[in-house]
């Protein structure tokens, strides 16, 4: 019994590594939450829809954007220069008002970058680039096959979507997904991991199909020069 528990065990236990790809395993073996792959902030808690209001606030004005964008048939600098004049005339007006009727204004927030916040952001992204670049690096290369199969199919797969829809659609698109997509995954987890470990399994069976049949028969001078 304890023989046959233990390999039930690990046999599920393979099922689940191979079926979640984005979750990771920290010490112990323990697996990492949605919500703390999320960040575990305030981002976590709008992307899982624990603050309702606000998720629900940035899908309406996404919807409105979006319809504004692309229903109008203006272009974006346009939309954003009539934007901005309207809050300006909008202040403007607001301020010459209350001094007419000898009110004070409500003050404006300073809106000031601390050198502190530009320094982090500048080096997060300076460490984001970076990785970037290591990895077109390899993909260039041809160090990394899966990975560049992987980048391949993708851009390509864009590049297909770009001819049926607009970039501002695109970023509703994604806009939605990402409000969307993970809030169900945390509650149907479950489910979700049992079918991504299967067709896990079944695009492993093909690369490895692939592999055998066209990697292994390039000549060994090429992919000694790939490598290189």
């Amino acid at each position: 019994m304890d023989a046959g528990g233990g390999a039930e065990a690990a046999a599920n236990g393979g099922i689940e590594g191979s079926a979640d790809p984005c979750s990771s395993a920290a010490a112990g073996g323990h697996k990492l939450s949605v919500h703390q792959i999320a960040g575990g902030g305030k981002a976590a808690d709008f992307i899982l829809w624990r603050r309702g209001r606000v998720t629900f606030g940035v899908i309406f004005g996404a919807t409105m954007a979006w319809l504004l964008f692309e229903k109008s048939g203006l272009s974006f600098l346009t939309i954003c220069c009539d934007i901005f004049l309207i809050l300006i005339l909008v202040q403007f007006l607001r301020v010459k008002l209350a001094g007419l009727l000898n009110r004070q204004p409500r003050p404006l927030p300073e809106l000031v970058l601390s050198e502190e916040m530009v320094s982090n952001a500048a080096a997060s992204f300076r460490v984001k680039v970076n990785n970037m670049l290591m990895i077109a690096h390899d993909i260039t290369l041809g160090k990394d096959f899966r990975l560049f199969f992987q980048v391949v199919l993708v851009l390509w797969l864009l590049s297909v979507i770009g001819n049926f829809c607009s970039s501002i659609t695109l970023a509703y698109i994604g806009t939605i997904a990402l409000v969307t997509i993970p809030a169900l995954y945390n509650k149907y987890q479950g489910h979700v991991d049992r079918y991504a470990g299967m067709v896990h399994r079944n695009i492993s069976r093909h690369y490895k199909i692939v592999d055998e049949n066209v990697i292994s028969r390039l000549p060994r001078s090429f992919i000694r020069d790939k490598q290189d």
